[in-house]
């Protein structure tokens, strides 16, 4: 599948007029001015301003609350300020809301309205990171990146990119964020991470990657998600519309060399929907550091070795028809001993498990509905996989590499994430969930990026 395939790389570009292939966002400096404030507006009013929350209307202005039942649980997690308990952290695109999962019973202990999404949250190193309540998770929303405290899910950064397709990931020591913003910046930005910085949540520096130029009439190369080495010296990003494989050096931030990539079964790149574009957009640095995985838009998983991180070597292409991947890959996580990826095929329903050693597809894992993303817990004993279109989160063993759970959530779960710290209870929060979940009006959220169908009315 090429670029060329709007309602798959533009699902949500534009859809006042019906169409969800518009030309990207054409409306007035005004209505967009507005947009933000009223985005503002719900970013602020989640805790104790329940004015208007009985209201009848959708969750999200003009929008559904998502397929399916409210998976909302009244119960709360005990404690103040944030307890130490692990959680993972399920955003529901439906309806703005989060579940909060306890990985040891793989039981919802709360559901809270924080009046905004996430897709593609940083889960990379978070879940290790975050031990206290003040510890930021990142987010991807509205058109930049965000920091929640883990004991509040209060806002304390934000960073706008530019773009309303953005990706962030955290370094191995939690000091800075590795942010790609996709078009129309087609910037990758550092992030101060450390809550103990005076700078912190301010761009350290930038990289302007337009003039890279991009396939066919695109105006740069696309970057498109990013993925940090263990050893925290470089970070990896695919260029959607770049066709390479850029190697971020972090210290000093700057391209350190780029890839380009070749499509399955050819020697090189090709023009704007030539099947021989290859269009990487997602990938996964195994735990160990020797390997890589990406994923691309034509559906076709690689496999890379980076036992050397500053110059990655191609190693196996692997694809639904001659290796029996799934359809669609999309994003993946790779489990604690580095042997296997966890590649998320919603084309198919289902994930496809990879051995990165042998270079093969080692089985296909169904889920009965489509998922394009997941977080491991804390731990890293067990996978969430939100399931978007069921309202639940299949939970992946990594021993056994079998579906042992599913767990009910809110409407349209897309991204996740995991903290050592279980937010606070928050009574407010929880009673606009529930009113939420039965389609009252709580008022506008900050919506996100996806692939698939789900916080609509977001712009690029």
């Amino acid at each position: 599948m090429t670029d060329g395939d709007g309602s798959r790389l533009y699902p949500n570009r534009d859809r006042r007029d019906g169409t969800a292939d518009g030309g990207g966002d054409d409306r007035t400096a005004d209505e967009s001015a507005g947009d933000e404030r009223a985005g503002d507006r719900a970013s602020v009013s989640r805790r104790g301003v329940l004015a208007g929350s009985a209201t009848a209307g959708a969750a999200l202005a003009g929008c559904p609350s998502g397929p399916g039942g409210s998976g909302t649980d009244s119960a709360t997690p005990s404690g103040g300020e944030g307890t130490g308990d692990d959680t993972v952290v399920v955003f529901n695109t439906g309806d703005a809301t989060v579940s909060l999962i306890d990985p040891e019973r793989d039981e919802v202990v709360a559901t809270q309205h924080v009046g905004l999404s996430a897709s593609f949250p940083s889960n990379q190193y978070a879940p290790g990171l975050t031990t206290a309540p003040e510890d930021p998770l990142w987010l991807n929303v509205g058109r930049g990146v965000r920091a929640l405290t883990a004991g509040s899910l209060s806002e304390v950064a934000r960073v706008e990119t530019g773009s309303g397709s953005n990706w962030q990931e955290l370094t191995p020591d939690g000091s800075a964020a590795v942010v790609s913003a996709r078009e129309p910046a087609h910037r990758n930005l550092l992030v101060d991470a450390d809550r103990d910085s005076e700078t912190f949540g301010e761009v350290l520096a930038g990289i302007d990657r337009a003039d890279e130029g991009g396939r066919g009439d695109r105006e740069g190369p696309g970057p498109c998600d990013v993925t940090v080495h263990p050893d925290g010296a470089v970070a990896y990003v695919p260029d959607l519309f770049g066709d390479t494989l850029t190697v971020l050096r972090l210290d000093p931030f700057e391209i350190e060399t780029q890839i380009d990539v070749p499509a399955a079964g050819s020697d090189g790149g090709g023009s704007d929907g030539d099947a021989a574009a290859s269009a990487p957009w997602m990938g996964t640095v195994a735990p160990n550091g020797d390997r890589l995985i990406v994923e691309h838009q034509t559906g076709t998983e690689s496999v890379w070795d980076t036992s050397d991180p500053a110059d990655p070597e191609l190693l196996a292409q692997l694809t639904p028809e001659a290796d029996g991947l799934g359809e669609g890959a999309l994003t993946s996580e790779v489990g604690p001993d580095s042997r296997y990826g966890y590649v998320f095929t919603p084309g198919t329903d289902d994930v496809s498990v990879v051995d990165i050693e042998a270079e093969a597809v080692a089985d296909r894992i169904d889920l009965g509905g489509s998922a394009f993303a997941g977080t491991w817990d804390p731990g890293r004993e067990k996978l969430y996989v939100p399931v978007q279109t069921n309202d639940e989160v299949a939970v992946i063993d990594a021993e056994s590499r079998e579906l042992v759970e599913r767990v009910p959530v809110g409407a349209a779960p897309y991204g996740s994430t995991a903290a050592r710290v279980r937010p606070e209870s928050d009574g407010p929060a929880s009673l606009l969930a529930a009113m939420a979940a039965v389609g009252l009006d709580v008022g506008e959220a900050d919506t996100t990026y996806c692939v698939g169908n789900c916080a609509c009315g977001h712009r690029l």
